[in-house]
């Protein structure tokens, strides 16, 4: 009798890690292959590509009870171009896929497209190519990124070193307070029709974290101005416990995650305790944000410390020490990572 496993039992990075366990790479072009936030690819000059892809469901990672589709559009290019940011490359150009029910009309896709459009003007990408194709229900959209840098400038999530210090760009937990606002509303709705939803002004910040994320290409470029090279960086978009337990993983250290050092917003905040939620929970297993983690070495300090929107926000030590979290109240936790679920929805 044969074994069933259910993917749910390996999650997301180890289902990738079990598929592609056989995996060799041949061709002496390929630098870097799976497990990263994109493969690296020498081109034979001065520069390496950088190449990413990664796929948005109906239903899973988004819901058109309240995502608008240009908006979709915009943020579909914008978290691949995240990726690609996370490698400290500049994005140059995507592809993108779909896969259309016959419930969108042309004019529905005009509308994608335009958020698409809308993305591609402000990261100055160039849409290379794709596919079409039709689906039995629902909307599925897979974009691939491509981006360039020095190979000196490129950054992985292996490179970091005890002594290390943490940073974050932006503000956490914005994201997913903004979804569960905009899923409280659409149950109010769903239980009475005529009720018109409450989107208060002083919550637009977190829905348009939700809706509408920026990937944080000014960061690379303000890294390339400041003479900045992170030894390790990753994306934030499935919350900062479960993005710092990949860096400490590739680089075979520990991490001290000091609470009152990471950014959150005030509003992000009053909402979270509006919710009965810890604003800390929001910021470690939200997940959406696509700010960027990394490590700096400690002689670089003076170069971060006086960036804008940039966060010191912690510590890389030794693997034995693990992966911890210490209080405002001066207590320290195990951080665990408990971040999004592709699996589990």
């Amino acid at each position: 009798m044969s074994t069933r496993t259910d993917v749910n039992s390996l999650g997301e990075f180890g289902l990738i890690e079990h598929l592609t366990r056989t995996f060799k790479n041949r061709q002496p072009s390929t630098v870097l292959g799976v497990g990263d936030d994109a493969a690296i690819i020498e081109t034979g000059g001065d520069e390496q590509l950088v190449v990413s892809t990664d796929m948005l469901v109906e239903g899973i990672h988004f819901d058109f009870a309240y995502t608008p589709l240009k908006h979709l559009g915009y943020k579909a290019v914008a978290v691949n171009v995240s990726d690609i940011c996370a490698m400290n490359a500049r994005p140059q150009q995507i592809t993108i896929s779909l896969a259309i029910s016959n419930r969108f009309s042309v004019e529905a896709l005009d509308e994608f497209y335009a958020g698409v459009y809308a993305a591609c003007e402000n990261y100055g990408v160039d849409l290379v190519g794709g596919d079409t194709t039709s689906s039995n229900k629902g909307l599925y959209i897979s974009v691939t990124a491509i981006g360039r840098a020095p190979a000196g400038r490129i950054t992985r999530r292996s490179g970091a070193k005890v002594g290390d210090l943490i940073c974050i760009t932006g503000h956490l937990g914005s994201a997913y307070l903004g979804l569960q606002l905009l899923e409280r509303e659409k149950q109010v709705y769903l239980a009475n029709p005529d009720m018109q939803p409450e989107m208060k002004p002083e919550n637009k910040d977190l829905y348009a974290a939700i809706l509408r994320p920026e990937a944080r290409t000014d960061m690379v470029d303000l890294f390339a101005k400041n003479g900045i090279v992170p030894t390790s960086m990753i994306d934030i978009s499935d919350g900062l416990a479960s993005e710092i337990m990949h860096i400490c993983k590739a680089s075979g250290v520990g991490a001290i995650i000091e609470e009152g050092n990471v950014p959150i917003k005030q509003e992000a905040q009053l909402q979270a305790l509006e919710f009965n939620l810890d604003p800390i929970t929001c910021a470690l297993s939200g997940g959406e944000d696509y700010e960027l983690l990394f490590t700096i070495d400690p002689k670089d300090v003076d170069k971060v410390r006086f960036l804008p929107d940039l966060y010191i926000s912690g510590e890389i030590v030794a693997k034995e020490d693990g992966v911890k979290l210490h209080t405002v109240g001066g207590n320290i936790h195990d951080v665990k990572a408990q971040g999004w679920n592709h699996f589990n929805g």
